[in-house]
C-alpha cells in the first residue's frame, strides 16, 4: 500500500463479484459500476470489477493510499477471457469436490481462484485436522495442466470468502473491508457491558464478533478515571457504594445508606473522595444491602 498522485481517482473494486472489497487508484476518471478493469498485483495483472467511486478522503495531512493500481479497462478479447476464467473456476470447484469424495478426504472446499494468466490455481479449504492431499493435487494437476496450491483456511477466513449479512443488517465486516483479523476476547464484551450470550456476541463463523474490538479502547479509556464498581465513595457528608458505570455518559449509579439508587453525573462523582477508616461501618451497611439485592436477582 503506497501513496498515489493527488490527481488520481480512487475506486472500490472486487476481484470476484462475491469477493472482498479493496481501494484502487487510477488515472482514468468516470469508470462505471461493474466495469471490468485490469489491476496490477504482486503476481501480474488481474481483472477486477469497479463497484463504486471511493468517497473523498478526510485525511488531509497525508496522501491517500490504495491497495492496488488500475492500469486499463478490459478490451473485448480480455473480457471474453475473463468470462471464461469464471467458468473455469466453477468447473474446477465441482471437479475438486468430486475428487475429494473419491479420495475420501475429510475436508471442505471453500473457493477456487485461477490466475488470469493461467499459471496457477489456488484451492481454499477448511479441515479440522491435517489432510494428506498429495494424491488430490496430482489429479488436479493432471486435470487442469497448471500449478496447483492447496491453502487451508480457518472458519473466519471461510466466512470472509463466502460473505453474508451481520445482525446489524450490513455486509459482514470481514467480507467488505477487514484485511487482518485482530484477537477478540470475552473481556471486550464484558468491558462494554454486553450480554454474555453466545448467540448475541458471535458472528456467522461462530466466533466472537470482530466489531467487539471497535469500541473496546474507548470504553476502557472512559472507565479509567471513573469510580470502580463495588468501590465506596464519600460526597459531602454522604456515603455511597458504586453499583454500575455508564462509560459513554460518564455517569455512575450508586446506592446510599438507605439502599436507594442514585444516578451521579461526572461533575458530581468527580468531587468524591475515599471514606476515612472510622466511617467504614456506615459504608459496610450500604455494601451489605447491595450484596443482598444482587443475591436476590441471581
Amino acid at each position: 500500500m503506497s501513496p498515489h498522485d493527488p490527481a488520481d481517482v480512487f475506486y472500490h473494486i472486487r476481484f470476484r463479484e462475491d469477493g472482498q472489497q479493496f481501494t484502487a487508484a487510477a488515472s482514468i476518471a468516470g469508470l462505471r459500476r461493474d466495469t471490468v478493469v485490469m489491476v496490477k498485483t504482486d503476481h501480474g495483472l488481474e481483472p477486477a470489477l469497479i463497484k463504486e467511486t471511493a468517497p473523498p478522503c478526510m485525511c488531509s495531512e497525508k496522501p491517500r493510499q490504495a491497495s492496488f493500481e488500475i492500469v486499463k479497462e478490459l478490451g473485448q478479447e480480455d473480457l471474453e477471457r475473463y468470462t471464461h476464467l469464471l467458468e473455469q473456476e466453477k468447473h474446477a470447484f465441482n471437479a475438486c469436490v468430486s475428487l475429494i469424495e473419491k479420495h475420501d478426504l475429510d475436508m471442505s472446499l471453500v473457493r477456487v481462484e485461477r490466475f488470469f494468466n493461467g499459471s496457477k490455481m489456488i484451492f481454499f479449504f477448511t479441515a479440522d485436522n491435517r489432510v494428506d492431499f498429495r494424491n488430490l493435487v496430482k489429479d488436479l494437476v493432471q486435470e487442469f495442466r497448471t500449478r496447483v496450491e492447496m491453502r487451508q483456511v480457518g472458519v473466519r477466513h471461510e466466512t470472509k470468502m463466502l460473505g453474508g449479512l451481520g445482525t446489524c443488517g450490513r455486509e459482514l465486516c470481514c467480507s467488505s473491508f477487514i484485511k487482518k483479523f485482530d484477537s477478540v476476547s470475552i473481556k471486550m464484551a464484558k468491558e462494554q457491558d454486553l450480554p454474555l450470550n453466545p448467540s448475541k456476541i458471535s458472528g456467522l463463523c461462530n466466533r466472537l464478533l470482530c466489531c467487539l474490538t471497535y469500541e473496546y479502547d474507548t470504553y476502557r479509556r472512559q472507565r479509567k478515571g471513573m469510580p470502580k464498581i463495588g468501590k465506596k465513595i464519600k460526597i459531602g457528608d454522604e456515603y455511597f457504594l458504586v453499583k454500575r458505570q455508564n462509560p459513554l455518559q460518564e455517569s455512575i449509579v450508586v446506592s446510599n445508606e438507605k439502599g436507594e439508587d442514585t444516578l451521579l453525573q461526572k461533575d458530581e462523582w468527580s468531587v468524591s473522595e475515599l471514606p476515612k477508616t472510622e466511617n467504614f461501618d456506615k459504608v459496610e451497611k450500604i455494601e451489605r444491602t447491595f450484596k443482598k439485592e444482587r443475591k436476590g436477582r441471581e
